[in-house]
């Protein structure tokens, strides 16, 4: 679960990390308002969407001016008028897609006066199952270009569990980054502070770009972008809490109520599989053949007819569903379950597009009887190789 840049910095300001006075406001009338309790004079107007690229991101409507969905305002008055055309309209940066996300909700933050930039992340290291940091003196640009151009100028290393944070890994990051003295020990100490919110919240990835020094001499999180752990949002309600679902795709929030693991994709091909390795294993192959899949689906190796039936209704309430594709390698899960999941929706809403089965393993002939029964216009295939096919030459028309 993601949250936005105001949320994420009321989180880490209240483990004691330096950040900037600043207000989250919903409506324009409360711009001035906002502004005024600020101490200022400069003030920074930013778009609260689940995005970055936001201050080098375009409005699509023209009255929504042209200078990002980031800016610098320099009186009361030009946050007003920012906040009027920012409000409503929609933002497109490089990781929304050409479609965008519309802003709801502007941060308005006092003006810092910025000496350095730096970049600091934290997220769990799947390899050593440990919490690494990166670091790097390259702060305000992508990080992916800094790895690909400058691979030299990071600097990642992991936590321990069994020790937990120390004195030398804030002295690392502050080796790192070129910083000595004061500004050293301030390194250290918020590098425990960040650390302690990142465990204490089951965070997955904490990502602070940039991390400015100002000219007063001060480290400050000028951004923040956090990620949470979805399984462990049960010991979090106050984190669930602030959820922003209409940053969310519908779908995706509809096959959280029934527990199924759903990803919506650009394609036109429509997955429903059992297992993560499965899933992706039928993507690949649809690509391979010349298409795109539409989603990621994975009903899980326990689901019941009630959520396959749901995840069959999500598939195809996508309208860039083109065709959809089954496939269910039955151990725990029983092909015939899959197979009663299926007739059950379709019967309910309809069958529009092509649809090809696979199934293999527990119940297998019980599941094809189920099919084959029920009347239903379905192509059945063998294996994995012969399903995509069909689908793919079914979608293209042949």
């Amino acid at each position: 679960m993601n949250i936005h840049e105001h949320q994420a910095k009321a989180l880490l300001a209240s483990y004691g990390v330096p950040v900037a006075k600043g207000v989250a406001i919903f409506s324009a009338g409360e711009a001035e308002a906002a502004a005024k309790s600020l101490p200022g004079p400069v003030y920074v107007v930013k778009s609260q969407i689940h995005a970055g690229g936001r201050g080098k991101g375009k409005f699509k409507e023209a009255s929504a001016g042209d200078k990002g969905g980031v800016r610098i305002a320099k009186s009361v008055a030009e946050v007003n008028e920012f906040a009027k055309q920012m409000l409503g309209a929609t933002l497109v940066t490089v990781q929304t897609g050409p479609h965008g996300k519309q802003v709801n909700r502007l941060y308005i933050e006092d003006g810092s006066d910025i000496d350095k930039e730096f970049y600091l992340s934290m997220l769990v290291n799947r390899e050593t199952s440990e919490v690494s940091f990166v670091a790097s003196t390259e702060g305000g640009v992508n990080i992916e270009d800094v790895a690909h151009n400058s691979p030299e100028k990071i600097v990642s290393f992991s936590i321990d569990p069994a020790t937990g944070i120390m004195g030398h890994h804030g002295r690392k990051v502050a080796k790192a980054l070129g910083l000595s003295g004061d500004l050293s020990k301030q390194a250290e100490k918020l590098v425990a502070q960040l650390y302690a919110a990142f465990v204490a919240k089951d965070m997955a990835m904490l990502e602070i770009n940039p991390l400015v020094v100002t000219k007063q001499g001060a480290l400050r999180v000028l951004d923040a972008k956090v990620s949470f752990d979805d399984n462990a949002l049960f010991r979090h309600p106050e984190v669930l809490a602030l959820r922003d679902e209409t940053e969310e795709d519908a779908k995706e929030i509809e096959a959280s109520k029934y527990e199924l693991n759903y990803v919506a994709l650009d394609g036109n091909i429509g997955c429903m599989v059992n297992g993560a390795g499965l899933a992706m294993a039928t993507m690949d192959i649809i690509k391979l053949y010349g298409m795109a899949p539409a989603n990621f689906l994975d009903v899980g190796g326990s689901a019941t007819k009630e959520r396959v039936a749901a995840a069959f209704k999500i598939i195809t309430a996508d309208p860039n569903v083109k065709g959809i594709l089954v496939n269910i390698f039955g151990g725990i899960m029983k092909c015939d379950v899959i197979a009663d999941g299926v007739v059950a929706a379709v019967k309910e809403v309809g069958l529009k597009v092509p649809l090809v089965v696979r199934l293999e393993g527990t119940n297998v002939d019980a599941g094809k009887k189920i099919i084959r029964e029920s009347g239903l216009n379905v192509l059945s295939a063998d294996d994995l190789d012969d399903a995509a096919q069909k689908i793919v030459k079914a979608v293209k028309g042949g």
